[in-house]
């Protein structure tokens, strides 16, 4: 489904801590800070998983939009047909 997304933004949470920690200039594996990459990490999974959502109810509104003009175009040309 879309599972690969939910573990780029996990993968990605996790990256934006090691960041911090780079920019801070601190250890990467400190002891008393080991918690924070989990909820970075579930930060960003729950972002992806949300961003998922968001894209499958875009798509539904799209596929209905595209078989409206899809409809649209067939009764103009069925129309067009009809005249001569």
């Amino acid at each position: 489904m879309g599972v690969h997304k939910v573990l780029f933004w996990s993968a990605f949470g996790i990256a934006v801590r090691v960041w911090q920690l780079g920019i801070e200039k601190r250890p990467f594996f400190n002891r008393g800070s080991l918690w924070a990459y989990p909820l970075f990490g579930g930060i960003g999974g729950s972002f992806g998983y949300w961003m998922m959502g968001v894209e499958e109810r875009q798509q539904a509104i799209l596929a209905a939009r595209r078989q409206s003009l899809l409809e649209k175009r067939a009764r103009r040309d069925q129309l067009e047909n009809q005249e001569p």
